[in-house]
Order: structure tokens, then C-alpha cells, then sequence
């Protein structure tokens, strides 16, 4: 084991270093000829909403469920916060495993006691939390009711609070969006944020951009068991530089010797990547050159552009293939 990162892992004493939920380095997994995993290091900072990223079969699950120590790792090593045995710490970790499991038979606060009682919380605690955290969710009318009564979403929210139950300082979320309705997405994107404003470290798998993109500050891009990116949303969104879209009332002069090499037309717009220089001296150029203006926006970006950058193209059309199979399922 490395002893530098064990001590970080486990001390985090130095005040300019984040204190982290999660380190990983070198984790690789193979199941018979099959390497499903190559390699993958993370790092996810105590408080953080984290997002892995990628298509299904890229290793998201395998990743997770080797940081939690539902599977070992047949190299590299991980710490959950803290413990190079995250066994010794499951009972401050919530996991909801992307295959979705509750006893139909049960009423909602007793499967959600149950789930907490997994984890070390008293069934009669449970019960009580359970029935609170349904009214705070609105499913206080589904507080009698079997897991066999209720909507795929509902059930859904009562397995998300089950995992919630005891508190937990970790929240582990795979392929958490699957299955629900835009309504109980935007439901599920509020609890993760309000989950980190009390300090409790999310980290989620999606294939969905629009989830991560709206939620994390903080990414791993995974495909084919790699991870090329890990770190901050907005640096991964600058490897792609601006576009600036300008419409003319004069498409021709001068003025069209300032536009970049790489310009390209779309309609009535002129497409192009911003100058090294800014926007300045083009905007003298088409002002000198009676171009006449009639609109000129600088547009970053979006984390969807940064994927297709640095996983592939082919990685981004899978990623959009699981997407549209997810609506229409």
C-alpha cells in the first residue's frame, strides 16, 4: 500500500488539502477475459455532489461496487472515508444499487425500516424516521400502503429513502434517474442538493448529461473501463473553446478578412471559435467594414461538447442511445 496515501486518506491534516469521501488509484477488475475496469483513479471530496459519467457497460457499476467493497478490486487499492476496508464504515454509507429491490408484500415505512435496520439502525426508529421522511417527500397518503400499491416512481422514493434512513455521511446513487418521470427527476435532483447543503457527500452514475451538468461542480467521464477525465465540470467544458455566432446584415466586405480560418455558416449565422485575442478586433473590423451587426453571442461550451472531446464520439452516441432507450422506456 502506498503510505502517502493512506496518510492522506486517513489523516487529511493538511488545512490546503479537501478532506476526502473517497480516493481511489489504479482500481482494475476483470471477470474471466474481460477487463470491465483499467485502471480507474478518483478522487471525491467530503460535501461534494459527484458524478460518474458515461454509457451503460463502461464500468460505472463495477466501479462503485468496488469502492464500497461489494467486490474487490484485483488491483489498486480505494479508501472510504478514510478506511482501507469499507466494510468497517458501511454503516455511515447509503447505497442504492441501480437494480431496484423491496419486498412488495411490506408497507412503505416498515421496507424503509428494514432497509435502515441493515445498517445498524433500530427497526423502531426506522419506522419513525420513515413515516416523516414520506411526509416530507409527499407520500404522507402512502403511509399504509403495501410496495405492491404504489407507482413505479413512488416505490422508487421509498427505496431512495430507505437508503437515506440512518443518516448516512455518504450517499452512494447508481443510475439513480433511471425509470422516473421528469416530475420525480426534478424531485430526486432537489433531495441530492439538499443532502449536500447539510454536508453529506453524494456521489452518483448517469448516463444522462443534463443530470450531472446541472448538478456537480466535480465529474468522472468513464468509457471502455478508463476514466480520461476526472476533476472539475467547468475544466472540462474549457477544453472546448467558446463558439461566437454573428448575423450580418451585409454579408459581404471587408470586414470578411477578420473572421478566423475555422469559421463555417449556419443559416443566416457565422460560426466560429473565439480568437485567442477575444472578440475586440473582430468587433472594430465588422464596425469599420459597415458589416451591420444584428446579433453577436459568445456561447461556452456545454459539458455534452466536453464528453464527445474526450471519450469519442462512439462513447457519446452509446451514451445517447441509453438515453432515448431510457425515455422510451
Amino acid at each position: 500500500m502506498d503510505a502517502a496515501l493512506g496518510q492522506r486518506a486517513a489523516s487529511h491534516n493538511t488545512p490546503a488539502t479537501p478532506r476526502l469521501a473517497i480516493e481511489a488509484r489504479g482500481l482494475v477488475k476483470r471477470f474471466g477475459g474481460t477487463l470491465a475496469v483499467d485502471g480507474v483513479d478518483l478522487s471525491v471530496p467530503e460535501g461534494a455532489i459527484y458524478g460518474i459519467l458515461g454509457p451503460n457497460g463502461a464500468g460505472k457499476t463495477t466501479t462503485l461496487r468496488m469502492l464500497l467493497g461489494i467486490i474487490d478490486p484485483d488491483e489498486g487499492e480505494r479508501f472510504l472515508l478514510g478506511h482501507a476496508r469499507p466494510q468497517e464504515i458501511a454503516g455511515a454509507v447509503g447505497y442504492l444499487p441501480e437494480e431496484r429491490g423491496l419486498y412488495p408484500a411490506m408497507k412503505a415505512p416498515d421496507a424503509i425500516a428494514f432497509m435502515g435496520a441493515l445498517r445498524g439502525l433500530p427497526l423502531a426508529e426506522g419506522r419513525k424516521r420513515g413515516i416523516a421522511m414520506m411526509e416530507e417527500y409527499g407520500l404522507g397518503h402512502a403511509v399504509d400502503r403495501q410496495i405492491r400499491q404504489l407507482s413505479k416512481g413512488m416505490a422508487q422514493t421509498v427505496q431512495l429513502l430507505g437508503t437515506l434512513v440512518h443518516e448516512p455521511r455518504l450517499v452512494v446513487l447508481d443510475e439513480p434517474f433511471s425509470g422516473l418521470d421528469a416530475i420525480n427527476q426534478g424531485k430526486l435532483e432537489g433531495l441530492i442538493r439538499d443532502l449536500a447543503a447539510k454536508g453529506t457527500t453524494v456521489i452518483f452514475s448517469t448516463h444522462v448529461i443534463a443530470h450531472a451538468e446541472r448538478l456537480c461542480e466535480q465529474i468522472a467521464i468513464i468509457a471502455g473501463g478508463k476514466v480520461p477525465y476526472a476533476g472539475d465540470v467547468d475544466e472540462a467544458r474549457d477544453r472546448i473553446p467558446a463558439q461566437v455566432r454573428l448575423e450580418v446584415a451585409q454579408r459581404e466586405g471587408e470586414w470578411r478578412k477578420a473572421l478566423p480560418s475555422d469559421y463555417r455558416r449556419e443559416g443566416d449565422f457565422f460560426m466560429f471559435s473565439l480568437p485567442d485575442d477575444g472578440v475586440e478586433p473582430l468587433l472594430r473590423a465588422l464596425i469599420e467594414g459597415d458589416a451591420g451587426i444584428l446579433s453577436l453571442s459568445i456561447e461556452r461550451a456545454g459539458l455534452h461538447d466536453a464528453f464527445v472531446a474526450i471519450a469519442g464520439e462512439a462513447a457519446a452516441r452509446q451514451l445517447e442511445a441509453d438515453q432515448a432507450a431510457g425515455v422510451a422506456a
